[in-house]
Order: C-alpha cells, then sequence, then structure tokens
C-alpha cells in the first residue's frame, strides 16, 4: 500500500512539472460545461468572454467537459435548451444468461441495444435569477438510483418521484468577486473528474473511482469565483447520492477547480456525512484530486494533433459506530488516462489504466447479487480501457471501446447470470445461486449526440 500511495504522488508531480513548464497558449471563446457565474442580460451582451471564470479559453478537451463548441439553440438572452442522448451495443465476454452486465453503473446490458440516457433540459438567467432543469429517462437512471436506500425511511418519498429529474435548481447570481451563484435542488456532483453525462468523459465507461462516488446531490451550494481562473464551491446536502437521510445530520462538502493556464486544470473535492444506517455516529470522508494537462498541441497536424493526460486519485475511510475501523473501513484508487487525437482533431484514441481498493466494500455500488458486502475480506480490482472515438461533429461522435476488469474476489456477473436459472426474473429461484466471476472484458460500440 505503501509503494501505491507513493506511485499515486510521483505521477502527479511528474505531470505538474511537464505542464507547468509549458508557455500559455492562446485563449478561445469557445464555452465549457463547467458551471460559470451567470450574468445579467445586459453585462453578457457587454463582456469579452476571454473574462468569464473557468470559459476564459477553449476547455472542450479536457475530461469531464463537453465537447461541444455549437449551441445552434441559444436564440434568446434569457433561456437556453439542451438535448442529449446517448445510446450503446455492449457484448459481454462471459455471456450473462440474463444479458445483465454487472460491476460498472456506465452500461447495464450485454448483446442488446439500449437508450442509455435521454435527457432535454432548460437554462434561464432573468434578473439575475438563475435555474436549471433537466429531465432525463433511459437504463442508467436504474443502475444508479436504485441503490438509494434512504427512500425506504418513512413515507411522503419515493425515488420514482425523483428519478426523470437529472437536475433541477433554482438560485440567484450576485456581482460579487468575479460572480457568486447560490442555488438549491438537485444537482450533479463534480466529484471523481468524470461526468455523469458518457459523452463528455474521455472514455465510454467511467472509470471505478468514479463511479464509486456521487453522481448527484439534494441540498444546497454556492458557486464562488475570487478569479477568472477559480471556483469553490461548497456544498450542504441531505447524504451521499441519496434524495434523502440515513441519519438526521446534512452532509457537507466542497469542490475546488484551479485553471491557471488553457493546457492545465487541477481539481479537489471533499465530502463528510453520516451514510451508514441507522449508525449516526459513523461518519464518512472522502476526497479525490485531479490534474488534467495538455502536453501537446499542433491543430492542422494531419498525424497527432493534440496530447493529453488526466489522472484522478481517491482516499477516503469510514470510521465510528458499530462498523469496522477506519484501518479496514478505507478506498484508495486512481485513474491515469493518455489520449491523442488525430487528423486535425477529427479522430481520438485513449488508453486508461485504474486500480481500486476497498477493504471493507463500503464503496462497492454496483455488484451482482451474490457478492458479499459490508465484510472485512479485502477487494480489490484493476483494469485497462482502450476507446477510440470519431467525431462527426463536436455535438455528435461515434465510439468503439474495449474494457477488461479483474478483481481478486468474484465480482462480475459470469454465463450463469445473476437472476435466475434462465435469466427471467419471473421464474422460481429456488436453490438458484447467482454466477459471480473475478474478470469481465466489455466490448462497447456507442453513439453520443448533444445539442
Amino acid at each position: 500500500m505503501k509503494r501505491f500511495r507513493t506511485m499515486l504522488v510521483s505521477s502527479l508531480v511528474a505531470l505538474l512539472a511537464v505542464a507547468m513548464a509549458r508557455p500559455p497558449q492562446a485563449a478561445w471563446a469557445d464555452a465549457t460545461s463547467a458551471p460559470t457565474p451567470a450574468q445579467t442580460p445586459e453585462k453578457e451582451a457587454a463582456s469579452d468572454t476571454s473574462e468569464v471564470p473557468l470559459q476564459y479559453a477553449d476547455f472542450t478537451w479536457m475530461n469531464g467537459q463537453s465537447k461541444q463548441k455549437d449551441f445552434p439553440f441559444t436564440f434568446s438572452k434569457y433561456v437556453t435548451p439542451s438535448l442529449y442522448l446517448d445510446t450503446y451495443y455492449a457484448y459481454s465476454g462471459n455471456h450473462p444468461r440474463d444479458n445483465t452486465v454487472t460491476g460498472t453503473a456506465s452500461t447495464g446490458r450485454h448483446n442488446e441495444f439500449q437508450l442509455n440516457l435521454a435527457s432535454i433540459g432548460f437554462d434561464w438567467n432573468y434578473r439575475n435569477v438563475i435555474g436549471r432543469i433537466s429531465i432525463q429517462y433511459g437504463s442508467m437512471m436504474s443502475i444508479v438510483q436504485d441503490l438509494d436506500g434512504t427512500a425506504s425511511r418513512g413515507r411522503s418519498f419515493t425515488v420514482q418521484n425523483l428519478r426523470y429529474v437529472r437536475e433541477a435548481t433554482v438560485g440567484y447570481h450576485l456581482d460579487a468577486l468575479h460572480g457568486i451563484n447560490i442555488e438549491g435542488g438537485i444537482f450533479m456532483s463534480y466529484m471523481g473528474l468524470e461526468s455523469y453525462l458518457l459523452a463528455e468523459n474521455w472514455n465510454y465507461s467511467r472509470s471505478l473511482v468514479c463511479e464509486s462516488t456521487p453522481f448527484y446531490f439534494q441540498g444546497v451550494r454556492a458557486q464562488i469565483f475570487p478569479s477568472k481562473y477559480l471556483k469553490i464551491e461548497p456544498w450542504l446536502m441531505n447524504g451521499w447520492q441519496t434524495y434523502g437521510k440515513w441519519n438526521n445530520t446534512p452532509a457537507a462538502g466542497l469542490s475546488v477547480h484551479w485553471r491557471p493556464t488553457p493546457s492545465l486544470g487541477f481539481a479537489a473535492n471533499f465530502y463528510t456525512g453520516s451514510d451508514t444506517r441507522g449508525q449516526p455516529s459513523r461518519l464518512r470522508f472522502h476526497h479525490d484530486h485531479s490534474v488534467v494537462g495538455k502536453l501537446y498541441e499542433a491543430p492542422q497536424s494531419k498525424g497527432l494533433s493534440k496530447l493529453a493526460i488526466s489522472v484522478n486519485n481517491h482516499a477516503g475511510f469510514e470510521s465510528g459506530g458499530g462498523g469496522p475501523s477506519a484501518r479496514n473501513a478505507h478506498m484508495l484508487g486512481s485513474a491515469v488516462a493518455l489520449r491523442g487525437w488525430f487528423g486535425k482533431d477529427r479522430w481520438a484514441a485513449t488508453i486508461r489504466g485504474e486500480v481500486v481498493s476497498n477493504p471493507s466494500r463500503y464503496l462497492a455500488q454496483f455488484p451482482p447479487p451474490g457478492f458479499a458486502q459490508g465484510g472485512g475480506e479485502s477487494f480489490r480490482v484493476w483494469g485497462l480501457t482502450a476507446t477510440t472515438e470519431y467525431f462527426v461533429t463536436d455535438f455528435f461522435t461515434l465510439r468503439a471501446e474495449v474494457l477488461h476488469r479483474r478483481a481478486n474476489v468474484p465480482f462480475f456477473a459470469g454465463a450463469g447470470g445473476t437472476t435466475s436459472p434462465d435469466g427471467f426474473a419471473d421464474t422460481a429461484t429456488t436453490s438458484f445461486v447467482p454466477d459471480v466471476v473475478k474478470s469481465q472484458t466489455l466490448g462497447i460500440l456507442a453513439a453520443n449526440f448533444r445539442l
């Protein structure tokens, strides 16, 4: 474990040295998906976009950011609509009988064409009143939201009431510093670097370290922009990817994003909360930090036109109450990706390596039935992912991906499936034992549209 931590620190130091040695490049005025301070229409018309915090340059190359540069639906200075569509076909080398893929929240079905996520949304800004609502539908929702057990606490609340809402926030923009936004509602988490929207990530399948962190929160947040390079965002919410509370104390978090040059971005996230059912004295702490650096750029090259690297490290633990100590209930993980663009940025290829250690398995969120959670046994997973992407336009891409993961204990669905003897949920499961294996290889074809 000591050697593992040393490797993580060394990779960060080396990347920082390389990226900081590069001179700043010319800035573009294109927007990214990073949250930015709202502006009044009068200021928006007169302002120079090169001064907009976290949008002062073209950051569409970054991992976890929208690749979209053209926004044809921006027909009103008050309301901006958006459309999103993600479809895929996945094939598991384990050939599960019930066509259920486990161990990941990115793809849930084998040997089928699936609508993963479809969404329509609206952002508004009128007289400093800001807000966003995004409605969603697709198979990914059942993977992510069905894990929210807080809905069973009391009445007047079900996940079904909220499952079709991806984001719903309302707030107010203050003209202080470089902008301050205060919002409440359901908002997407920025923990873990990679986005809930798979089109924004370098790989189609999210890394395990990012899937071990929340995709959404329900609560309030403030986005504070001290300069155009920096965002500080404190959160107060119900809990870790929950619409309700496991106990009575709210959870708290903090996100910091710093982009000192158009070629370099840093992020750090912190979370603490009481997320164990019936144990208010048991606390969870989680931290992740990321660095994304552009190492090379030649926009007009027909060969290699861009090269970038992404490093995302995680560390966390649970302690107190009736559970295991922090020494046994901890999480360590890292995902490192190298991405190259080719043919004047028309093609891209990404290779990612990842490793996760979570002995008590308190963050093993997407296992199959039959996987023992909450024990003191070791749990380690490593994986390699190779992705090729073709940009038809900046808002429509095609992807091909191969993903291989291996765990030290059975964690993935095997050939016998995890549902019933014949793979159907309405078949009797008497004496049925889910087939759980140690490795999984997926082949994926995907199409992503965002406008």
